[in-house]
């Protein structure tokens, strides 16, 4: 079968790379796709956006599926333009999406159909925004309401702090036409984990579990980014931990968003903050995580094209997830100043080391061809280097060993992912 492929980046490029082990698949398209993806795809360049051209490529090269990596197009309802032209697609349609398109349905949604979560107010004015944060406990979390590139939270230690992220938000529009609401939620504390799960709009398989560090700089200081790097499985994920999300979070998730007439078929991403008073949903994605993704499919046994089409057919209740008895860590090597300013275009060295050396994965981020084909940067997240290990320690020290197998003018990676690893040990 023929597999179109939608997105650009690391996580895509773990896609086409999972996809392409499936027995089932004969040729894999990507559009746009990058510099590493072209090894495992025909890179077709039609941007994640032009809908109707993505469309028209899948009909005219008889694409048997095409999967979307991406949530601009998922939340922008690239499914439904596919499924109005039986078009088979992996991904939930745009009145799904909306679970990570806006972060007040999804708040409200958990609060109606009662899925733990931190207390929240919303706000459509900044005024009103303002006037609330001089009662409010601090430290507070402001989340821009619509999409952001995984960097519309802030955090804020005192009211000063509050007040300048509220004007930022929503008055200087740092995060665009996302801003134009706002969720002021609680700051919760604990450990954070990321949860995959696959769904078929009325089924749930989870898969393994993965914790992702934010931050640009080590000891989780600076900005917000895409995803420094990440670890699977969590060691605080615990058996525990597991059935209470699977009986008050996973299941009320799928059954709630079919509740609504809005019945989810693809990825959900759950972000979990495990508290003092039992596991919160801290955020709703509506597709893969980057860079959970890296970490997340090496170590799964499963045909992925099978369990693609079980979610499509709606025969995800036939399909039981595997995953390998070891550990992988992502870690993601950045252009210097990211994510707010940096440079690309720079050669990238060291990447034939990945070739023949299994359980190591230069991921493509951000890379594309330079006018001799030679690989060059291209985005502020530039790969991530995973490895895997027969426990994360061990996949720790392997990524951490690979990452200097790279180089490239202005390259930074932080030096703690998967400190919480040794700090158990």
């Amino acid at each position: 079968m023929k597999v179109l492929i939608v997105g650009s980046g690391g996580r895509e490029h773990a896609i086409a790379w999972k996809v392409s082990k499936s027995p089932k698949v004969d040729k894999i398209y990507c559009a746009p796709g990058n510099a590493g993806i072209a090894e495992l795809a025909e890179c077709v360049k039609i941007g994640a956006m032009e809908f109707d051209r993505l469309a028209d490529f899948a009909e005219e090269n008889k694409i048997d599926l095409t999967v979307i990596g991406m949530d601009d197009p998922l939340v922008g309802g690239v499914v439904d333009v596919f499924e109005s032209r039986g078009l088979r697609v992996f991904g939930p349609r745009g009145n799904a999406a909306v679970l990570e398109g806006s972060k007040a349905f999804s708040k409200d949604l958990m609060k109606k159909y009662h899925i733990p979560t931190a207390a929240y107010e919303v706000f459509d004015d900044a005024g009103e925004a303002l006037e609330y944060l001089k009662t409010a406990p601090m430290p507070t979390v402001l989340k821009a309401d619509g999409l952001a590139l995984g960097k519309g939270v802030l955090i804020c230690n005192t009211l000063e702090e509050a007040e300048a992220g509220v004007r930022e938000i929503m008055t200087d529009k740092k995060f665009g036409t996302a801003g134009n609401k706002m969720v002021i939620e609680e700051f919760m504390t604990g450990r954070e984990v990321s949860v995959l799960s696959f769904v078929d709009g009325t089924t749930i398989r989870i898969m393994t579990s993965s914790q992702d560090h934010k931050r640009a700089m080590d000891g989780d200081q600076g900005l917000n980014t895409g995803g420094m790097g990440t670890f699977s499985p969590s060691p605080f994920y615990t058996e525990e931990v597991d059935a209470f999300c699977r009986e008050h979070i996973y299941q009320a998730t799928v059954d709630a968003m079919k509740a609504e007439g809005r019945p989810f078929k693809g990825i959900i991403f759950f972000g979990l903050m495990l508290t003092g008073q039992g596991p919160k949903v801290l955020e709703y994605n509506a597709r893969f995580g980057d860079p959970e993704t890296q970490v997340v499919l090496p170590r799964m046994k499963n045909d992925i094209v099978e369990v693609f089409e079980a979610c499509v057919d709606g025969t995800l209740d036939q399909i039981e997830l595997a995953f390998e008895d070891n550990a992988a860590v992502c870690v993601v090597l950045a252009s210097d100043g990211y994510p707010v300013k940096y440079e690309k275009g720079f050669p990238i060295h060291g990447l034939e080391a990945f070739r023949g050396r299994e359980g190591r994965y230069a991921f493509h981020a951000g890379t594309t061809f330079d006018a001799d084909g030679n690989i060059v940067t291209n985005g502020g997240r530039v790969l991530g280097i995973t490895a895997l290990g027969g426990d994360l320690k061990e996949a720790r020290a392997n990524a951490y060993a690979a990452a200097e197998w790279i180089d490239f003018q202005n390259k930074y990676m932080r030096r703690d992912i998967g400190k919480a690893i040794d700090d158990l040990t």
